[in-house]
């Protein structure tokens, strides 16, 4: 950090070397110590400060007077409220430019007076630039051919004081900077985050250019000052420590730049000098003699000035630049390639060479991203000063390779400002970048990055559209219209060739978006569009072929999309989300100006591409983003117009995209915001119901009653007839609540063929369940308008009842499609029950309760694990389906659908949340595929019921485990349900990672356990046929679940195992005990921070002696949450006297697994306790039970086996 500068008094020689100034070194200290104070208490301590400062930096008794004046200039009224006599050269950096302009010229006349102390206090302003609060001691160097000079330079540390030193040449002066060696790792002045670190960075910069721009008309050609600053800047560039290298890089390089400033200044003097010189030769008089050799000396001079200061910057660019370009610290590295390309575009007579030139080209290739935007930021200001270009053409050629791979550059804002700089490029120089270059970039246009595609499409606009002339050649006997109509006629066309050319038919969007900023004017020049649209090919010329006239809607209609949306595209990145004022106004003139041109031609385009599908798709997407406040919306006949001839389309297309993108422009035309919404209602139901004649009059004719079934018979012309009505509805029944024509009651007879007996194709009853979803799902979202008594109500829920009963008898349909519609639509249905159950008013008529049966319940889980959960090798599908990867993904992705939607039955309640095991039973096996889904659906029912979800979890396990062993004890084929017993602990294992908070989730990893126990042995009684439970294997499953358990809680689960195996006779030398073994050292493994492996391991000795976890976490029984653990301090009593030598002693002859010396008491209430889900918490707040009295611990002998010690919690009557 950056110490509070204070004036402290130099320690220098009394006399300042005038008696010892023969002597051959005379020594100096400048000593730095950080004010506690700070400039806070500066007015309190005027007098002490007055006294510290005499002969002191920057305030010299002579020119005290002077530096008052000065600084008061700067600062008004509150220069007399500074103290002028106590700022330093390192204050001033926060007093502004205009302080710093005026106590600077203080300090270049103390340099004229004293240059010696002044340079002290210039080389003690980097140091503490640098961050550094350590010590500045300076001795006087004759002579740099000093041979011990140079084996005095020397950088160190001394880890016993915990100094480092670093002593340097800055001729005259032998400096040693002495500073704590944590230096390094503090944050100083240059990377301090937030504004301060900005605005330092800047003020440091401008004191660097004020010095030198004060110095440059005197003390700077001294061959002193400059010489000792460059000496100085240089040995600490070349430290090891980054605030010294960084601080001091970045004045040396703003130093050069200040410099050529000067050079530049004495350029424009040496040329004005030359032409007055030039003046004064034409002038024969004596007197201009003397006058041009006047001007020759002052020419001679400035020359001599500029040639100093050259070798100056030469001297930093080889001394400094030359080693720290290449520097580890990415900000030095950027530093030199901002300023050098600077220096290149400022002073290109000594600089633009290709000896310059060429660290540019290599740093192009540097790893971090802000190194290389600075060396194309630098570029773009060499190629764009055309003189400048003739020196770049041999970097050009040898690096053009370089700059087009960087517009591939994984940082956007290289990869965008590259692409700026070949735009310069390409319009600068025309034989540079070649047509293959070209194609490569303007390939940007489709990129996912908007500013970069912007960038692209603007030297798309260049290069093949800006400079496309018209085909004719009269201009003058052609009206002004027509030329600009041809003009845009033959951009369009260039536009078109590049699109196709590309061959990328599914990108128009991003190429209009790409264009919009530069070619706005074009794209939205709409008028042109559609007359070129319109007109006849035999009229004018060859004109566009169907496969142009189908871009060149697209195009139109993306121009739309973009002039009412803006640029928010999916897939693209980087588009400004938030609009101005003016932004917002151009918006909604360019929708009005749209909407009163396209509302009058549109009718005339549907009607002229009326036979093509894929053009009127795209054309009746217009209407959409039409103004309803614009002057022209008051027009019905256009209005009606328009519905016309939609309507004519519909009637000879019945295709997805003609119905989809027709019912959405219908839905935004009858919206009830617009002024046209009772002429588009009026033409919408005209079509419906025109529809639903034509169906009812089919289906008349076609579905028969014979006897008490019905039949379905129809040839194919009358089949095609019904499903595009069919189609038709379906499509405006997604948008529109068309529950007034009854649809349902006339679509569900349809449900009821049985397939078998002739029953309707499944493409009829694909559309079929569609469109009774759709009436079901807008029935139950209008049910508070529409539900107005109980027998609307009781209605509705039969209606539910018959569309999930049909729904059930289509889920075991011949055709695969059918089957997944029937599914999906059931489910949706559910879905929306449940949730209008859950916002409905009851102060109004509502939806009534309707729970699936069992039957559905038992037939949704069942489709769900033959449909969904299927192999590769079980898959119906075809075989080109197997091979093909497209194919794939989508099968996939219908899967994924149908699982998603029985997930929301139990999330949202419809279905028990026990059918849930069946799903998660798939968790591991199928995580690729469907691990998302189904952890979502593990963690909503957690936020549900923590308890009952933890329920779930233990019953798909046992359930799968019993599987397991049925097909292990039948001996017959694997069935495809049933997993190994690896997969069966994997899974475990899995859902053992979802608990993650260890307290909130603490009462069901507790449940989890007690409910594993008692799986294993409930109900078993032993007999030598059966010595051991037949599910006792499944303790290695739970014993997954055993790092989940809190410390005392392991003590009480433990107490739990040991209750019910001591009714029972354990050898534990039998390989048959071996799970509950493991169970039990995983419960005891958590003491010590080991798992059950570290217990029971074949690969060493299983005697493990003196192993106590007991004793290891000194009986933290005060953390147990249970009812019967012992928890108060009398217990703590017990278990240390029970854990003495003597105890020990006393239970050496104890078998770990038999019955306690006394058994449990009848009263220990196991449903009371944490182990018992009946009294669960809601909260996430663990509630710690009473401390139990009368309870003690029989600490067991070592097992002879594990090592291991048993405690059993028992209870006194």
């Amino acid at each position: 950090m950056i110490p509070e500068p204070t004036a402290t008094a130099a320690s220098r020689a009394s006399a300042q070397t005038r008696n010892s100034h023969d002597e051959a070194n005379s020594s100096g200290a400048v000593n730095h110590s950080e004010d506690e104070s700070g400039n806070e208490n500066r007015q309190k301590s005027v007098r002490r400060r007055k006294r510290s400062h005499e002969g002191s930096e920057n305030v010299k008794r002579k020119s005290a007077k002077a530096s008052r004046s000065s600084v008061s200039r700067a600062g008004g009224s509150r220069g007399k409220q500074r103290h002028v006599e106590a700022v330093t050269l390192f204050e001033v950096v926060t007093m502004g430019r205009s302080a710093m302009q005026a106590v600077i010229d203080d300090w270049i006349e103390a340099y004229v007076t004293d240059r010696d102390s002044s340079l002290l206090d210039l080389i003690s302003f980097f140091i503490q630039c640098s961050g550094c609060k350590g010590v500045v001691t300076a001795e006087m160097c004759q002579s740099k051919e000093d041979s011990e000079v140079m084996s005095k330079m020397v950088e160190e540390l001394d880890e016993v004081s915990g100094l480092q030193y670093k002593k340097f040449l800055a001729f005259p002066w032998i400096l040693t900077v002495t500073w704590p060696m944590d230096t390094d790792s503090v944050e100083y002045p240059l990377i301090q985050s937030g504004p301060y670190g900005r605005w330092f960075h800047s003020e440091f910069c401008d004191f660097v250019s004020v010095l030198v721009a004060q110095c440059q008309h005197s003390v700077i050609f001294d061959s002193y000052l400059m010489n000792t600053l460059i000496s100085l800047l240089t040995e600490l560039s070349d430290s090891y420590v980054r605030a010294f290298r960084h601080t001091c890089t970045l004045a040396a390089v703003k130093l050069l730049s200040s410099l050529v400033a000067v050079a530049l200044s004495l350029s424009v003097g040496i040329e004005n000098s030359q032409k007055l010189h030039e003046v004064q030769k034409t002038k024969t008089r004596q007197k201009s003699t003397l006058q041009q050799e006047r001007i020759q000396k002052k020419i001679t001079e400035l020359q001599e000035k500029r040639a100093e200061l050259e070798s100056m910057m030469d001297i930093i660019f080889k001394g400094i630049f030359l080693k720290r370009y290449r520097d580890v610290l990415p900000e030095i590295r950027s530093i030199c390639m901002e300023e050098l390309g600077l220096w290149m575009k400022l002073y290109s007579s000594a600089f633009l060479t290709d000896s310059y030139l060429k660290y540019m080209g290599w740093m192009m290739h540097d790893k971090m991203p802000d190194v290389r935007l600075k060396c194309v930021l630098g570029l773009q200001g060499l190629y764009g000063d055309p003189p400048l270009l003739p020196k770049l053409d041999l970097f050009t050629s040898r690096f053009k390779d370089r700059m087009i791979s960087m517009t591939l550059d994984k940082d956007n804002e290289v990869a965008v400002q590259t692409m700026k700089l070949l735009l310069l490029i390409s319009k600068t120089s025309d034989d540079v970048l070649s047509p293959k270059d070209y194609k490569q970039l303007l390939q940007f246009v489709y990129s996912s990055q908007r500013p970069l595609a912007a960038t692209a499409g603007e030297l798309l606009f260049s290069r093949l559209l800006n400079t496309v002339a018209p085909a004719s050649d009269t201009q003058d006997e052609i009206n002004e219209e027509e030329a600009h109509k041809q003009q845009t006629s033959a951009r369009l066309k260039a536009l078109l060739q590049f699109y196709q050319e590309s061959e990328l038919h599914k990108h128009v969007a991003y190429l209009v978006d790409s264009l919009w900023d530069c070619g706005g004017a074009l794209l939205k020049d709409w008028h042109t569009l559609t007359s070129i649209l319109l007109q006849d090919s035999s009229s004018h010329g060859p004109g566009l072929t169907q496969a142009e006239q189908a871009v060149l809607v697209e195009i139109l209609v993306a121009s739309v999309r973009q002039a009412a949306e803006g640029p928010a595209l999916a897939g693209r990145s980087g588009a400004k989300k938030v609009m101005n004022a003016r932004e917002k106004k151009i918006q909604l003139d360019d929708c009005t100006k749209l909407t009163d041109h396209l509302l009058v031609v549109l009718p005339k385009l549907l009607s002229k591409f009326s036979g093509s599908c894929d053009i009127v798709a795209s054309l009746m997407k217009i209407p959409q983003y039409f103004l309803s406040e614009c002057p022209e919306a008051d027009n019905t006949q256009a209005v009606s117009g328009l519905t016309a001839e939609m309507g004519a389309v519909l009637d000879r297309h019945s295709g997805p995209p003609v119905l989809e993108a027709a019912a959405r422009t219908f839905l935004s035309l009858c919206g009830e915001e617009t002024a046209w919404c009772s002429v588009a209602r009026a033409a919408r139901d005209s079509l419906v119901q025109r529809w639903v004649d034509r169906l009812t009059a089919l289906l008349g004719d076609t579905v028969s009653l014979q006897g008490e079934s019905q039949s379905f018979s129809a040839d194919e012309e009358k089949t095609g007839e019904i499903l595009a009505a069919l189609k038709k509805l379906r499509a405006f029944h997604n948008c529109h609540d068309l529950l007034k024509w009854n649809v349902f009651e006339l679509l569900s007879p349809l449900l009821s063929v049985e397939s078998s007996e002739g029953g309707a194709p499944p493409e009829v009853l694909l559309e079929v369940l569609q469109c009774l979803c759709y009436c079901m799902l807008w029935s139950l979202n209008t049910s508070t308008e529409t539900l107005t008594s109980r027998e609307k109500a009781v209605a509705q829920r039969l209606q539910l009842r018959l569309f999930c009963e049909r729904g059930n008898r289509c889920l075991s349909h011949s055709d695969q499609t059918v089957r997944q519609q029937a599914f999906l639509g059931v489910c949706d249905v559910l879905t929306a029950h449940s949730y209008q159950l859950q916002v409905w008013d009851p102060s109004s008529f509502g939806p009534l309760l309707y729970t699936p049966s069992p039957k559905l319940q038992r037939a949704l889980l069942t489709f769900v694990c033959m449909h969904v959960f299927v192999g590769p090798d079980c898959d119906s599908q075809s075989s080109v389906s197997e091979n093909s990867e497209v194919e794939k993904l989508e099968d996939l992705h219908k899967r994924r659908n149908l699982l998603a939607a029985f997930c929301k039955l139990i999330v949202h309640g419809v279905l028990e949340m026990s059918m849930a095991a069946e799903v998660f039973m798939y968790y591991v096996k199928y995580y690729n595929d469907f691990g998302d889904i189904i952890k979502e659906m593990m963690y909503r029912t957690r936020q549900m019921d923590r308890i009952e979800s933890a329920r779930t979890l233990v019953l798909c396990l046992q359930q799968l485990f019993v599987r397991l062993k049925r097909e292990q004890e039948s001996g017959g084929r694997a069935h495809p349900g049933v997993q190994t017993f690896t997969c069966i602990k994997e899974l475990a294992r899995r859902f053992a990672l979802t608990f993650g908070d260890l307290v909130k989730f603490r009462e069901c990893v507790v449940m989890i356990h007690r409910n594993g126990i008692e799986f294993v042995f409930q109900e078993f009684s032993q007999t030598p046929e059966t010595p051991t439970p037949p599910y006792l294997s499944y303790l290695t499953i739970l014993s997954e679940f055993s790092g989940k358990l809190l410390k005392p809680d392991k003590k009480t689960v433990f107490s739990y195992l040991q209750k019910h195996t001591a009714e029972h006779i354990i050898d534990l030398r039998e390989e048959s005990w071996q799970p509950l073994l493991y169970y039990r050292a995983s419960l005891l493994a958590a003491a010590e921070g080991e798992d059950a492996v570290s217990y029971v391991s074949s690969d060493r000795k299983l005697y493990l002696p003196n192993r106590s976890p007991f004793s290891k976490q000194k009986l933290e029984g005060s953390k147990s949450p249970c009812a019967f653990s012992p928890v108060d301090s009398k217990a703590s009593k017990v278990h240390r006297s029970s854990f003495s030598p003597s105890n020990q002693e006393r239970t050496a002859d104890v078998d770990p697994f038999s019955v306690p010396a006394e058994p449990p008491a009848k009263s220990l209430n196991i449903e009371g306790s944490v182990l018992s889900a009946g009294n669960e918490a809601d909260d996430d707040t663990t509630h710690l039970t009473p401390p139990v009295l009368g309870q003690r611990v029989v600490f067991i002998k070592a097992c002879p086996v594990t090592g291991n010690r048993a405690g059993t919690w028992e209870s006194r009557a």
